[in-house]
């Protein structure tokens, strides 16, 4: 089994702790489901939000979803500006058989633009 590295971000359209956590979970379950991947096959998620987004932390909101053992982190995004606001973005290492070109990245609700070359 070979460790992957998977990519995936959303948009919120307000800084709202409920929306936060709706648009995290929407993420981090599309990556799994879309890697064919379960929750054992995790090694650690990494996640990032724009400075404008201090509702909640990504992490917090990724622990509904029963990953209490794996390992997640959160840190701010680079204030670039222009910039796409109110995104999160996450960097999920696992364990997977998928080739590099197999893997299927998720970009969701505007985060596509981040992207267009891996959005789905």
């Amino acid at each position: 089994m070979k460790v992957r590295a998977i990519r995936g971000a959303t948009q919120l359209l307000s800084d709202d702790k409920v929306e936060l956590e709706s648009a995290v979970c929407e993420m981090v379950s599309l990556i799994i489901e879309k890697n064919g991947l379960k929750i054992e096959d995790l090694i650690s998620i990494f996640f990032t939000s724009t400075p404008d987004l201090v509702c909640d932390f990504p992490a917090a909101a990724a622990r509904k979803l029963e990953l209490g053992k794996i390992p997640l982190i959160c840190s701010v995004e680079i204030a670039v500006p222009g910039s796409l606001p109110r995104a999160v973005r996450a960097m999920v290492h696992a364990y997977s058989p998928l080739d590099h070109t197999e893997i299927s990245h998720i970009y969701l609700r505007g985060a596509e633009s981040l992207r267009k070359d891996l959005a789905q």
